[in-house]
């Protein structure tokens, strides 16, 4: 049977297929729900907090992430756990072919809680499986076509779902996400156990050596440096992103509109971003690469403010390619700063390490999300946008200081 892990071109097609099966989900309810609840008239305030709910658990998803990195034998290992929290993930969907969006809210809300907690389980154990299983020279390689198959995911169920509930409903677009989140499942069996000593291995003894090596990494300054940076150098594009749905109805963009330019040109921009930048901090450098396009973010927000505030944001062609290329460069920061954090993470803590920043990521995620509504209704999208750029430049003095430090070397 052949090993999917063996080979480079192997590696990154299975690690783009498992990400399409998360970036489906978060597409649909992320993208596509903003949209049609602004439709339906729901106040941006709310939109922005259900989104903040909803993050909720890959935010936290680093409290169980120790019980996957100590509970793997030879019969269960991470590829078990990643079926397990797909299976768990279509089901907790299935029940919205038989309900209706809008007088069974609570029950979807539910739902999707349920879905979210097994999407940012399978989150934790495919991170885990790619720090196994990946080289230090490709894992800004890898960490890009990872990020391509998540927006193309993304893409299909986001401002594709836009398109589709309009021509053929709801439960098509259901069906298919089902479909989608599924279809990864079947290229597990064509890869093999990760490379950790899980087979002979006590079980006992491993728990007691994931607990002393977390001891060790609160400890280090440079882990606490990693955690400031996630928790604000996305705040920016967090931000837009959380509302930029929304903001574009607002901006007399119609639902059609909206959901072309988030299906097509947004994922395209990212994807290639994605690629480019994994690439670029394989062979410049993460702390460099992961700086200059912080930076090239931030302007590029500050510019959309300015036009908001300047009132040329009605012109939806000079809008789109604003935004076009902030998504671009969204594309070239995700890659190489996650990069960065496969760079800093124990092998042995892969899932623990690495959920812990991806999960203050996602609580970046979540407080620029709330945040954002906040200020949007009380100040307007052009003064939010400049502030939460802000936010994201206050985190280049603590890239230049974990630079220094001296526990970790940066390819």
């Amino acid at each position: 049977m052949t090993d999917l892990l063996r080979s480079p071109a192997g590696r990154r097609f299975l690690f783009a297929v498992l990400y399409l099966s998360e970036g489906a989900p978060i597409g649909f309810i992320w993208w596509a729900l903003p949209a049609r609840l602004r439709v339906a008239g729901v106040p941006i305030e709310q939109i922005a907090s259900l989104s903040a709910l909803l993050i909720l658990p890959w935010t936290l998803k680093f409290l169980w992430a120790p019980l996957i990195d100590s509970l793997r034998s030879s019969r269960w290992t991470l590829r078990s756990w990643i079926f397990s929290a797909q299976t768990i993930m279509g089901f907790s969907l299935v029940p919205l072919l038989f309900v209706d969006l809008h007088t069974d809210f609570p029950l979807i809300v539910g739902l999707l809680f349920v879905h979210a907690v097994a999407a940012a389980t399978q989150d934790v154990s495919v991170d885990a499986l790619a720090i196994a299983s990946v080289s230090a020279e490709e894992k800004g390689s890898v960490n890009g076509w990872m990020q391509a198959g998540m927006l193309l995911g993304r893409s299909a169920l986001g401002g594709g779902a836009l398109l589709l509930a309009s021509t053929f409903g709801d439960t098509a677009v259901i069906s298919l996400l089902i479909g989608v989140i599924w279809f990864s499942m079947a290229f597990l069996f064509f890869s093999g156990v990760e490379a950790m000593h899980t087979a002979h291995e006590d079980q006992w003894k491993r728990m007691k050596d994931v607990a002393t090596r977390l001891g060790t990494l609160l400890r280090r300054r440079s882990t606490w440096l990693a955690l400031v940076f996630a928790l604000i150098g996305g705040a920016g594009f967090e931000a837009v992103g959380a509302v930029v749905t929304p903001f574009l109805i607002d901006m007399g963009i119609s639902t059609e509109e909206t959901g072309w330019f988030m299906a097509f040109p947004v994922v395209v921009a990212m994807m290639i971003g994605a690629v480019a930048g994994g690439y670029l901090s394989d062979v410049m450098g993460r702390i460099r690469t992961v700086s200059f396009f912080l930076l090239f973010m931030a302007v590029l927000i500050l510019a959309v403010s300015i036009v908001i505030e300047t009132g040329s944001a009605g012109n939806s062609a000079s809008l789109f390619v604003l935004l076009g290329v902030l998504y671009l460069g969204i594309g070239l920061f995700t890659a190489s700063s996650y990069a960065l954090f496969m760079d800093m993470t124990d092998v042995r803590l892969g899932a623990t390490q690495f959920s812990a920043y991806m999960g203050v990521t996602n609580a970046c995620e979540m407080w620029s999300a709330f945040v954002v509504g906040q200020l949007v209704g009380g100040f307007g999208y052009a003064i939010a946008f400049a502030v939460m750029a802000a936010v994201s430049l206050a985190a280049l003095p603590v890239l230049k200081r974990l630079s220094r430090s001296p526990k970790h070397s940066f390819s």
